[in-house]
């Protein structure tokens, strides 16, 4: 196997954080030869907890002898998920990038999720919460050569999901909790194992190192999350103003 980049996969999209190293070149710090993913640590998502990352970065560098300048790629689950830790990942995965000088991958986080599918599974639904019952969702198809988006990342209804969807379905994400009421009983739709809902680094480089060897770099100057939507409070505030600026008019 040739040699392929050292790399940091991000993922912050979820409730559990993750860093994952990935070490392409064949040289391991132990001297066994190694392609892939070599390490994974999680932490707590939120602000109070990002501090760790860093820290986790720094550490698991150093159990390996890295030092900045033995790094070539980051990769950073985009979104959709959770506009904080979104914000999180991808501020941290352009800081190495600008700092260390090294290429940047955006991996589509619902892409991230469907490598956790069970498999056996042949349709996909992602489920997280967008809250007002609804989801960020995609959907996916099983073929030979793996997993077909058949539907991007978008906001919908699980109910409209599962119209659309063959049989038979699996529904993977954290949303699950959350919109169980709209899952029938239907012995054609399965939920996948809870423990697989999260998306998790290992899954982030694994990704990264196939969309780099396919040369699909993102622009650091340019990446931003994929929110698919605004984060509520702006919604309402946006709406607010719409509100007094009606009545505003009315009032003349």
């Amino acid at each position: 196997m040739s040699a392929g980049p050292r790399a940091i996969a991000i993922e912050t999209s979820g409730r559990i954080g993750s860093i994952a190293l990935v070490d392409g070149t064949g040289n391991g710090a132990d001297g066994v030869a190694t392609h892939g993913i070599i390490a994974e640590e999680q932490f707590q998502h939120g602000l109070q907890h990002a501090a760790q990352a860093v820290p986790i970065i720094d550490t698991l560098c150093r159990q390996r002898g890295w030092t900045p300048r033995d790094l070539q790629h980051v990769y950073v689950s985009v979104g959709p998920g959770s506009f904080t830790g979104l914000r999180i990942g991808v501020t941290l995965a352009k800081t190495l990038a600008f700092a260390l000088g090294v290429k940047l991958v955006a991996v589509p986080t619902v892409r991230v999720l469907a490598e956790n599918a069970p498999a056996d599974a042949q349709h996909l639904v992602i489920v997280l919460d967008a809250k007002r019952d609804q989801i960020f969702t995609a959907r996916f198809e099983r073929e030979a050569t793996g997993w077909i988006e058949r539907e991007p990342a978008h906001v919908d209804t699980l109910t409209a999901m599962l119209d659309r969807s063959p049989r038979p379905v699996t529904l993977l994400g954290e949303g699950i909790p959350f919109h169980q009421k709209f899952i029938p009983a239907d012995p054609a739709i399965t939920l996948a194992a809870p423990e697989t809902w999260r998306a998790r680094a290992g899954a982030v480089a694994k990704l990264g190192l196939l969309m780099a060897a396919r040369g699909e770099f993102a622009d650091p100057y340019r990446l931003t999350p994929i929110y698919i939507r605004k984060p509520e409070p702006e919604e309402k505030r946006e709406a607010e103003e719409r509100r007094l600026g009606a009545s505003s008019t009315n009032a003349q």
